[in-house]
């Protein structure tokens, strides 16, 4: 069964607002959602990777497009 994908687009947001945004959409996703984090503050390279280790979230896929960071983060089961 295909895993439902949230997107949490936060592009045009200063940190920590996207690293904020991306906790509230994982928290009221169900288990084993996995939500994408479209940021273009340079400081989401630090603050999600950060963020998803200290809540056991799991980082699937970082990406660049156009300027925007891109990540694809993993809720548990």
């Amino acid at each position: 069964m295909e895993r439902p994908e949230i997107l949490v687009d936060a592009r045009g947001h200063r940190c920590p607002v996207p690293t904020l945004r991306l906790r509230r959409a994982l928290e009221a996703a169900p288990p084993g959602a996995r939500v994408r984090l479209l940021a273009d503050d340079p400081l989401a390279r630090i603050d999600v990777p950060h963020f998803a280790a200290g809540a056991g979230m799991e980082i699937i896929e970082v990406g660049e497009d156009g300027g925007a960071l891109s990540f694809l983060v993993g809720k548990p089961l």
